[in-house]
């Protein structure tokens, strides 16, 4: 998986979606199988896991630098500074398969995949240009080009807010194609 851009398999998830902004970068990363989530908005409570703030400060460890097993993995930035950040994920790319970016509200200057819900009437999408469609029941079509995933069930979503992964769902495997796209 090549990610088009600033580091080889980063891409990041925006939406304006406050829950969409959380299950975007679950549902990428566990697309890809083996992944790190890198939260730059410090907004999913973890139980206390070493940030990017520590690896920076004292050296990353090999469970760090590289996945010791398939499935998904996640770092919280911790307050680094912008520019850190950006070299930090470019070492940490090269040895994960795949890193999604959980943009804070700095943004972020790589490749960004913007995740749009079809919601419908007043509150129609009018995102331009190519972007990831989220159905939602009674929604509206997607107004450009792009991938559009299935509506993710209530119990899903609650297992994902809730800490989990989404598994094998059909949604989560919705997600594979957008890897393979070339993402500005």
């Amino acid at each position: 998986m090549e990610g088009k851009g600033r580091a080889p398999g980063v891409l990041a998830v925006t939406s304006p979606d406050p829950v969409m902004s959380v299950l975007g970068p679950i549902g990428l990363a566990a697309a890809a199988g083996t992944a790190l989530i890198v939260d730059l908005d410090d907004g999913l409570r973890r139980p206390r896991t070493r940030s990017l703030v520590d690896i920076a400060a004292d050296g990353a460890r090999l469970s760090e630098l590289a996945p010791g097993r398939r499935g998904v993995a996640m770092v919280s930035s911790g307050g680094l500074p912008p520019e850190s950040v950006v070299e930090l994920v470019a070492r940490l790319s090269l040895h994960w398969p795949a890193v999604v970016i959980r943009p804070g509200p700095s943004g972020w200057e790589g490749p960004t995949v913007p995740l749009i819900p079809l919601y419908p009437g007043w509150l129609a999408p009018s995102h331009i240009g190519a972007a990831v469609w989220q159905r939602v029941p009674g929604g509206a079509a997607p107004p450009a080009t792009g991938p559009v995933l299935p509506a993710p069930g209530p119990a899903l979503v609650r297992r994902m807010l809730s800490g989990g992964l989404p598994g094998r769902s059909r949604w989560a495997r919705a997600w594979a194609p957008v890897w393979e796209l070339p993402w500005a």
